[in-house]
């Protein structure tokens, strides 16, 4: 893990395409600007875990409920 240290209004540069500026420093909390191109998603980590909690989750009850669509909709 690379460790920088930044002042308010400084930023970091990764790639060509993504810029993370520091917005403010207030406390025990730093407010982060981030410019990434759209094919970029850009999440908060708990809500990228959450997601992919969530996907795994219908991932695996995707195969019972396509079995009970399929009796569902069998022709006679």
């Amino acid at each position: 893990m690379l460790v920088l240290t930044r002042k308010s209004g400084e930023s970091i540069r990764i790639g060509d395409d993504i810029i993370i500026r520091i917005v403010e420093v207030k406390g025990n909390q730093v407010r982060l600007g981030i410019e990434a191109p759209r094919q970029f998603r850009v999440y908060r980590e708990e809500l990228y875990e959450k997601i992919s909690r969530e996907n795994r989750l219908s991932a695996m009850a995707g195969v019972d409920a396509f079995g009970k669509l399929k009796e569902v909709f069998r022709k006679p």
